[in-house]
């Protein structure tokens, strides 16, 4: 029972950060209508920059994370220009073929800048490890959740009460009517882009501090997209309750299959009776 517990607690974990980086497909679709598949090449690339900052360049922590943020929405924006403006009124078809191609192509640009070695993020958050119950929660873990859910919260109250996430809300709704009460759906959407870059870079410095970085972790983008149809893609809420479902389920069926595999016979017994 206490395996099942850690495996449980693993899974929630892991849950807060994907809502954290499903939030960034949502934002993007909610505004563009555009399924963004670059999503995870940019969580990588944000997590490169910030590793390049503080274990290269020597930045303290904070002053590398204000670089990642403002590296990445230059990037952001010189996307939304330069790539996906000019397919506005053109099929869906055509936008999810580019953003795949953006994807392979980012891909390779991080392949090319940084190798394929794993790299070890350095220790930036203070040590703490929480005993509850049975249950451990290692620094990693425990950073990366409480990192993830304040952004989860954040972006929600953002939403909800300041003047541009309202004007969010309203260009995805419909672009018309929010266009007619004075709403920019240009610069909307390209605010759109730059926070959905920074949160795909928050998400990626937390999974490196977690598992190690490396230019595979571009994969989380693609393990989103079925996270964010489970929960609507439309949908801030919805995304995060279906991040936190494939979290639990990931980790526990992973998690139970090698354990099968240890126990045997005697423990597939057990667990069907």
């Amino acid at each position: 029972m206490d395996y099942f517990l850690q495996l449980f607690s693993t899974g929630i974990i892991i849950g807060g950060l994907y809502a954290m980086i499903a939030l960034g497909f949502v934002l993007i679709f909610k505004a563009t209508g555009v399924l963004n598949f670059a999503q995870g090449p940019m969580v990588v690339m944000g997590a490169f920059i910030a590793w390049t900052s503080v274990a290269l360049w020597k930045i303290p922590f904070f002053l590398a994370i204000l670089l990642t943020f403002l590296l990445v929405v230059i990037f952001a924006f010189l996307v939304e220009r330069i790539v996906l403006r000019p397919l506005i009124g053109r099929s869906i078809i055509a936008t999810i073929m580019l953003t795949l191609g953006l994807y392979y192509i980012l891909e390779g640009g991080i392949h090319i800048l940084w190798g394929s070695d794993v790299r070890i993020f350095p220790t930036v958050f203070p040590k703490i490890t929480l005993f509850l119950g049975p249950v451990i929660i290692p620094t990693t873990h425990f950073w990366g959740f409480v990192g993830g859910i304040l952004s989860v919260i954040f972006f929600a109250l953002f939403f909800r009460f300041s003047r541009i996430g309202i004007a969010m809300r309203a260009v995805a709704e419909n672009q018309q009517a929010a266009m007619s009460m004075g709403v920019s759906v240009k610069k909307i959407i390209r605010i759109s882009w730059a926070i959905s870059a920074i949160v795909a870079a928050v998400g990626g410095v937390l999974f490196a501090n977690i598992s190690g970085l490396s230019p595979r972790m571009s994969e989380i983008g693609l393990m989103m997209f079925p996270v964010v149809i489970l929960g609507g893609l439309d949908s801030v809420p919805g995304a995060i309750v279906g991040a936190f479902l494939i979290g639990i389920i990931e980790n526990m069926a992973g998690g139970t299959s090698i354990h099968l595999l240890a126990g045997g016979p005697k423990m597939f017994y057990l667990l069907l009776y």
